[in-house]
């Protein structure tokens, strides 16, 4: 298997840490999308969309969106529950990471880190949808170790990916314990 992706970005890094994690063998092929190599025309016939991460099997298949491919690459493993319910509570924090965290917290961070933004420089909505997204995740964590049950999955490691590095982006995780204990728990885990 081939590893298309940029170590900058948190989705690349979400396929990076569950190949480690499931002891999985790759090649790494780094693509820099900030000189527009997910643009090349090579890059394109894998993904039309110019995203990475993407993976290309042995056989040649591609596929793209980083959880999609944390799926995928789980199945038949601890990192994906076996009972349909708690398959759903995955899924549910990954389609929630999408829609109501990475949006924001990583926009963020790529206008500060990327294209140097001062803090004040932020748009005033993404920063309160960040916050509320940093905020659910602290009330949910109350009273438990991971996101979707009682096991380390891909759930933590889709959250984990730009969540660690919120500070990136203005956010401030001192107020928030159980996050914090969290990222370290994940940490831990991945020998990050």
């Amino acid at each position: 298997m081939r590893i298309y992706g940029d170590l900058s970005s948190g989705n690349c890094l979400k396929v990076k840490y569950t190949a480690d994690f499931l002891g999985l063998d790759y090649d790494w092929t780094p693509v820099d999308i900030m000189q527009g190599e997910s643009r090349a025309p090579d890059f394109l016939r894998m993904n039309p969309q110019g995203q990475v991460p993407v993976i290309q099997l042995e056989d040649g298949r591609c596929l793209a969106q980083s959880n999609a491919i944390i799926r995928y690459l789980a199945q038949g493993t601890a990192l994906l529950p076996l009972d349909n319910y708690l398959q759903a509570k995955v899924d549910e924090w990954l389609f929630w990471e999408q829609y109501s965290h990475e949006p924001y917290i990583a926009v963020c961070r790529f206008h500060m880190l990327y294209q140097g933004k001062p803090l004040e420089a932020r748009e005033s909505w993404r920063v309160e949808r960040g916050e509320n997204a940093l905020d659910y995740m602290e009330n949910h964590l109350s009273g438990r170790q991971w996101l979707a049950g009682d096991t380390f999955t891909t759930a933590d490691i889709a959250l984990l990916a730009y969540t660690r590095v919120a500070h990136e982006g203005g956010f401030d995780l001192e107020a928030r314990q159980n996050v914090q204990q969290w990222v370290q728990d994940c940490e831990r885990l991945l020998s990050l």
